[in-house]
């Protein structure tokens, strides 16, 4: 579904395209009143939460900038660009890992969905997903 907006489930599965990042990464927090600089220049992600913000970072930049490690979890970018008005995408990938016991922390952006997975379990996961996709189409 290059360039096009998936709008049904059955648009989004079959698009999906799931594409697994080179790498693992962190999920950190910042106390508020920490200064979060370099940290959200290596950030791929940051959410805004009572307690502080919440980044997303390679692996090896958050060891660099003195983070605790902590489980590597690896990135699956599904390339479907699905409509922020769509609805059972996340409920249908997240349940077919949980299914296998595989846990799941997705992040919505504009024109993807991006799956953080443990680092362990990525490839099968992948495998999953692009199974998820053959299935809808």
């Amino acid at each position: 579904m290059t360039n096009q907006i998936a709008h049904t489930l059955g648009e989004m599965l079959a698009g999906l395209s799931p594409n697994l990042s080179e790498g693992s990464f962190l999920f950190v927090t910042l106390p508020t009143s920490q200064e979060a600089g370099d940290a959200i220049d290596a950030a791929i992600g940051c959410f805004r939460e009572d307690e502080g913000q919440s980044l997303i970072m390679p692996r090896e930049a958050a060891l660099a900038l003195g983070f605790a490690d902590g489980p590597p979890m690896r990135h699956i970018v599904l390339r479907v660009h699905s409509s922020l008005e769509g609805v059972g995408l996340t409920a249908a990938v997240a349940g077919r890992l949980a299914d296998h016991g595989i846990a799941c922390n997705v992040v919505a952006a504009y024109h993807h969905d991006h799956l953080f997975v443990p680092a362990e379990r990525a490839e099968e996961a992948l495998r999953l997903l692009n199974a998820l996709q053959r299935e809808a189409r």
